[in-house]
């Protein structure tokens, strides 16, 4: 029987411009949780604007590990 993990991850839009500021950081976890026996299995977002000093918009990344 598979076992999941499921993680959250936020990422930040840059102020000007596109691009995400973390996208190492969601590379490194995709590898680790790889690196443990599991495989992406299912990855969805959600993004909200952000009005606070800086600016840029904040996408939430859920991730849905499986075990191989």
């Amino acid at each position: 029987m598979p076992k999941y993990v499921v993680l959250q991850v936020v990422l930040k839009e840059k102020f000007l411009g596109t691009g995400s500021k973390n996208l190492d950081e969601l590379e490194n976890i995709i590898n680790k949780q790889c690196s443990k026996g599991f495989r992406l299995h299912t990855i969805s977002t959600t993004s909200s604007g952000s009005k606070g000093f800086g600016g840029g918009d904040r996408v939430q990344a859920t991730l849905v590990f499986e075990s191989l």
